[in-house]
């Protein structure tokens, strides 16, 4: 796992020096985005409301894992991504890659978690007997986090397990065909894991552990530096889908077209939506998220990673690596 979250933070710090700052004039931006990960802001981005809020043409990429997400915008390809898992950003922002927090996306525990094939008959009361089995993780994800914890409670040895890292929908199938033991991942790959075996602790019994789930939006800093009027409307346009989706008057309206744009059906959506909250902009800016408990929670994110030898060192405090400016200006 080490070699392969280093070769990932080298790779993208590398690709830095060849990436030109982002700044005003340009004509249009690329944002990042996950399939089978439902959220409002799809609503909007269908709707074109975001280009006429920046009066700009916006390519809507999507990737398979927040690690990926941090080497487009290391490159300079991505401007912004959406719903970037906190561990790898954290991974990234450890290893001298400038990003910043700008806002929280969204808060969720059932969606992201590690499942167990069914035929080991392995439960919480049994984790033990994990010991030596093969296991599917998208390294230096919240997944990835999670996992480490998850095992750090039930006193299974990592070095023990044969960690293979993919992406949630290839360890869906790797699990499905028999070829590991358990798989971590989230959203649409998480449900199909599920057809396959048990989870090990309920998204309540993770939180009491201190695994707290949550994504942001991310950007690099040279670009929320040039263009914080533009990332601040792109902000706006988000919490308004937030909040409408949060009122639970606009449903009908918004989960056929969150649907589609996510590649999933209705059920599965709304499924998957019920396990998510949308803070809003005034509770994101509280001290339990961006106002302090974000930064706090990173550090504690560090700590895990080099614990488990996944990153060599930490960052003495992630406060620099928030930047509630643009998000703030919408709250005045």
């Amino acid at each position: 796992m080490k070699k392969t979250v280093s070769a990932f933070v080298a790779g993208a710090v590398m690709s830095m020096t060849g990436a030109a700052a982002f700044a005003d004039g340009h004509e249009e931006i690329t944002v990042a985005y996950f399939l089978e990960w439902p959220m409002p802001f799809q609503f909007a981005k269908v709707n074109g409301t975001y280009e006429e809020a920046l009066g700009k043409k916006i390519n809507w990429v999507s990737f398979d894992s927040g690690v990926a997400m941090s080497a487009a915008m290391a490159s300079g390809d991505v401007q912004i991504a959406v719903s970037q898992g906190v561990p790898p950003f954290v991974v990234a922002a450890s290893g001298g890659q400038d990003l910043q927090i700008v806002d929280v996306a969204v808060s969720y525990s059932e969606n992201d978690n590690c499942v167990v094939a069914s035929a080991l008959e392995i439960d919480k009361e049994s984790a033990g007997e994990l010991a030596g089995k093969k296991v599917a993780v998208p390294l230096g994800t919240a997944a990835h986090y999670g996992f480490l914890k998850q095992m750090d409670h039930f006193g299974v040895d990592v070095a023990s397990l044969s960690v293979v890292d993919m992406a949630p929908a290839e360890g869906a199938a790797a699990l499905s065909q028999g070829a590991v033991d358990m798989a971590c991942g989230w959203g649409g790959a998480l449900r199909r894991m599920k057809e396959s075996g048990n989870i090990l602790l309920t998204g309540a019994e993770k939180e009491e552990l201190g695994i707290l789930v949550f994504d942001v939006t991310s950007a690099p800093a040279s670009y929320v530096a040039e263009n914080g009027d533009e990332l601040a409307a792109f902000l706006k346009v988000t919490a308004e889908a937030n909040a409408m989706w949060n009122s639970g008057e606009n449903t009908e309206e918004m989960l056929p077209v969150i649907a589609k744009d996510a590649g999933m059906d209705e059920d599965a959506t709304a499924e998957t939506l019920a396990g998510f909250a949308f803070p809003s902009v005034e509770e994101q800016l509280s001290e339990k998220w961006l106002g302090g408990g974000s930064a706090t929670f990173m550090g504690g994110v560090a700590d895990v990673f080099v614990q488990s030898g996944s990153i060599d060192s930490k960052l003495d405090s992630y406060e620099g690596t928030v930047n509630t400016g643009p998000l703030a200006s919408i709250a005045n």
